[in-house]
């Protein structure tokens, strides 16, 4: 029997499958793919619809068993965040799809690895990608499984998170992601 989040994961997989989409799982789930131990109920993924309407992904997704969570501003939520929160209504486990654009997602879905959960098949952020969006993220929760995933991860190219992290740092003229990584990987060791 599949998990709650296999068959979430199976029904997504098939609604963006016939819109042809890609699409890859990353955050808290996939923190546990690469080592981070986690209890979590939600689930995370991006989808680049490319020139298609958020509507069709909506429709396609309302057919393939998924229910909006927030009705009444959805599409000034969206326009704001970019994210279209759903639940799966069979399991009842909520979904954020955030509407992949140029730049850093493109990179993500072009990297990311299949993984099987349970039997389905799913795209999922690379180990280093994860770490670099946990940093980019900041919170607590997020650097313990950046931490978790390196300590798991040895063979983990660190040299991509680097490059990751600099263009971060470079785009949003900031500069606190690539020392607090080079202090996680020392600890991770």
């Amino acid at each position: 029997m599949r998990s709650p989040v296999a068959e979430l994961l199976g029904a997504l997989g098939a609604a963006l499958g016939r819109l042809d989409v890609g699409w890859y799982l990353f955050g808290a789930q996939a923190a546990l793919l690469y080592g981070a131990a986690r209890l979590t109920a939600d689930v995370d993924v991006t989808v680049d619809l490319g020139a298609r309407p958020i509507s069709e992904l909506i429709a396609a997704l309302t057919e393939g068993g998924f229910a909006v969570r927030r009705r009444d501003d959805l599409d000034d939520f969206v326009a704001r965040t970019r994210v279209v929160p759903l639940v799966h209504v069979a399991s009842g486990v909520p979904v954020d799809i955030v509407l992949g654009g140029p730049g850093p997602e493109q990179l993500f879905l072009a990297r990311a690895r299949r993984h099987v959960i349970d039997g389905v098949p799913v795209p999922v952020a690379g180990p280093e990608d994860v770490v670099a969006m946990k940093l980019l993220a900041g919170r607590g929760k997020d650097i313990d499984d950046a931490l978790a995933i390196l300590a798991a991860n040895p063979a983990l190219d660190a040299g991509l998170v680097r490059s990751t992290l600099a263009t971060f740092e470079a785009a949003l003229d900031r500069s606190d992601l690539v020392r607090p990584f080079e202090d996680l990987l020392r600890r991770s060791r």
